[in-house]
């Protein structure tokens, strides 16, 4: 997994333009929560599509940053938690042991 860290507001901007050709994810990630560091680690075993870019959020050390997340795409802040952005919009969002690598391709690959 090629993990992107999103430590800064401008790369929401970049998410929200690259999400027009290709379907970006935010990982929304505590690393002092054990339900997240499963989560993290059950997509990390799993085989990413290549039709995704994947970002990393550490929540811990960027909150205000995961709140503008939530603000920007519009869905209740959880942790952890994916968010899946296409034409610049939040398509579909999950949470906890809802985290599941075959759940995000099929999203991604809907119109």
């Amino acid at each position: 997994m090629n993990w992107i860290n999103l430590t800064d507001d401008q790369q929401l901007s970049s998410i929200k333009e690259l999400s027009k050709q290709k379907a970006q994810l935010i990982f929304k990630h505590s690393t002092r929560c054990s339900i997240s560091s499963m989560a993290k680690n059950r997509l990390e075993r799993s085989t990413p599509p290549e039709s995704i870019d994947f970002y990393y959020l550490d929540l811990i050390q960027h909150r205000q940053l995961s709140q503008k997340i939530a603000e920007d795409f519009d869905v209740y802040h959880e942790s952890p938690q994916v968010l899946l952005i296409k034409n610049g919009a939040c398509v579909y969002d999950e949470s906890h042991s809802g985290i599941q690598m075959d759940d995000i391709a099929e999203q991604a690959s809907k119109v």
